[in-house]
């Protein structure tokens, strides 16, 4: 065991965000912790690294047990060099042994020159220059407070990759569900003050969840009827003077007496925008550079109602530059940007708006809209609110006793209020959680008027996108049908193949070297047939034992993940058959 957590009671502002709680975490375990935004994680994540003090319990840990902490917002020496960041907290010595690793992290997260100052940087490069530090510490735990953040999709693909293979213990809070797919083993749920564990990926979380609600529902119906039998009981006149009726009373009572279970509150958004007319957003020939680097060359589009276009590419690439060209608030070097008069756009940008931390939420709302009128009917700020999550006793306090994430959801509260009819979503994913990204992305299918979001988000463009508008080198901006998964296979097809990249070289190479088999992969392909042949065996004895064990539950649970296992093993044997003999194929051919 890395970190033992018992007992933790954690009070902040006023608001009990954990109460009584227990974590433990184990060599191997790889924990998403998920919920609603305000509930306490990124304050649980903190107790954990020991950054502050629960108010009660004990946080237990090894003295040999290293613990390396990427807090939300990483404190940073504003005078100090990227590298010289990196480094602070260690000697000169681990500084010249891993000087080379930390400079090849920089690069992979976009920071290239390690001599600029941190004063200079972006609020997206200092936390990917936190991450780079957190990451090349020497730590038995990692304790990472939403890593993603301001990373592109490649860099997340590598963070991807370095976490699975990572095998001490890691904790961390990510609303990326495809990088919680992948890469947690384990789902920590914070729920009104207490943890619900789950030893499971995002996926099986959810089919987990819903189990645990069902079961706590058929509790709650035999409850009732317990009840009425015992209140007809009751009421038909019991004779309490026996000690067998007084026990009775005494235990409908204490079922009486029993809190119901409590439900998930959702973040509902209703739909609501000003007419659109016929006439919405043409870009013509829009060009844009900053400091002698083009960002935009030469780009047309015409906006239609239907549109949900998904925005990528790398970081600094671009993406928030055309939507700020679009929203007006810059102007192209050249080109135009033609707007419909009937247009009201609602820009949801990455910086978010600036807001007055001593006024009140309710305040903050009202001020932009008393109302607002939905497919429901006409909804008062009030009401939108407790529709946000929200609830009275939150209204009236100052918005700087929000957490980040509520903060953003406030933010997008107000977009929204102002009834637009084209939406601008810059990032909208950061910082908020899991559960209001679900009822964002069921908001933005019943929109009735286009929206174009730059995002990283693989699950949220999957959701959204029926265009991909990739931004690439030189500010060139390349249109694909379909949503992110869709892009991503086109771009592979896109990809010259390995005959094609070898007809390109043959110029540079006097002498082409023959495609062979390596010691391995020979092996491999002698062996790969027999050994899909037993998967396939098992597959079919665990399926045939599935069959016999009834209403044995935990049996068949044990049989489903181990059927899921071996399927996952058949599947990936199959795709490196096709590979193996496509390869003797070709070598076959050469030959």
């Amino acid at each position: 065991m890395l970190i033992s957590a018992e007992r933790l009671c954690i009070n902040f502002g006023g608001r009990q965000l954990l109460e009584d709680v227990n974590f433990y975490l184990n060599e191997g375990d790889r924990v998403g912790v998920i919920g609603v935004n305000g509930t306490g994680k990124s304050t649980f994540l903190r107790v954990l690294a020991r950054v502050i003090e629960p108010d009660s319990g004990t946080v237990r840990r090894d003295p040999n047990v290293q613990v390396s902490f990427l807090s939300q917002n990483p404190e940073l020496d504003d005078s100090a060099t990227v590298l010289e960041q990196v480094f602070l907290s260690f000697p000169k010595e681990f500084r010249a042994l891993n000087e080379y690793e930390a400079v090849s992290m920089l690069t992979r997260l976009g920071i290239s020159d390690t001599e600029q100052k941190i004063g200079t940087l972006s609020g997206g490069q200092r936390k990917r220059v936190a991450l780079a530090a957190a990451l090349i510490h020497p730590a038995d735990v990692l304790i990472l407070d939403e890593p993603t953040n301001h990373l592109d999709a490649e860099m997340v693909s590598w963070l991807e990759d370095r976490l699975r293979r990572w095998t001490g213990g890691l904790v961390m809070v990510t609303h990326d569900r495809y990088f919680l797919e992948r890469v947690a083993n384990h789902i920590t749920e914070v729920d009104r003050a207490k943890l619900y564990h789950y030893e499971a990926n995002y996926s099986k979380y959810l089919e987990l969840k819903e189990q645990r609600a069902e079961m706590a529902q058929a509790g709650e119906r035999k409850r009732q009827a317990i009840l009425k039998v015992e209140r007809e009981w009751i009421m038909r006149g019991c004779r309490a003077r026996s000690t067998k009726s007084r026990d009775r009373i005494e235990r409908y009572e204490a079922l009486k007496n029993q809190d119901a279970p409590e439900t998930d509150e959702a973040v509902r958004l209703s739909a609501a925008a000003s007419r659109l007319g016929k006439k919405i957003i043409e870009l013509e020939d829009v060009s844009k550079a900053f400091d002698g680097k083009t960002v935009l060359s030469h780009f047309s589009y015409g906006v239609l109602r239907d549109d949900r276009i998904g925005i990528v590419g790398r970081n600094g690439a671009g993406k928030s530059t055309l939507l700020n060209l679009i929203a007006g608030r810059l102007e192209p070097d050249g080109g135009s940007v033609d707007v419909g008069a009937t247009v009201r756009i609602g820009f949801f940008s990455q910086e978010g708006r600036e807001l007055d931390l001593n006024q009140r939420v309710y305040d903050f709302i009202r001020g932009i809209s008393d109302e607002v009128k939905t497919e429901e009917g006409t909804l008062s700020a009030k009401d939108m609110m407790e529709r946000f999550l929200f609830p009275p006793e939150l209204q009236s306090v100052p918005v700087g006793r929000l957490s980040g994430g509520e903060r953003r959801r406030l933010y997008l509260l107000s977009i929204l209020m102002s009834a637009p009819n084209v939406l601008l979503l810059d990032e909208p994913t950061n910082d908020l959680d899991v559960t209001t990204l679900s009822i964002l992305e069921d908001y933005l299918d019943t929109f009735p008027g286009p929206v174009l979001a730059v995002s990283h988000d693989r699950f949220f463009l999957d959701r959204l996108s029926n265009q991909i508008f990739a931004v690439g080198e030189e500010g060139r901006v390349e249109r694909y049908t379909g949503n992110w998964s869709d892009y991503m296979r086109k771009r592979q097809e896109e990809r010259p193949t390995a005959p094609e990249k070898a007809d390109r070289e043959d110029s540079r190479r006097p002498r082409e070297k023959k495609m062979k088999f390596t010691f391995k992969e020979q092996r491999e392909f002698e062996s790969i047939d027999w050994e899909m042949a037993a998967l396939e065996e098992e597959l079919q004895a665990v399926s045939a034992e599935m069959g016999d064990c009834g209403s044995d539950y935990v049996k068949l649970q044990a049989l489903t993940e181990r059927q899921e296992t071996v399927q996952a093993a058949l599947e990936e044997k199959t795709e490196r058959w096709v590979y193996l003999n496509e390869l003797k194929e070709r070598i076959d051919t050469q030959e």
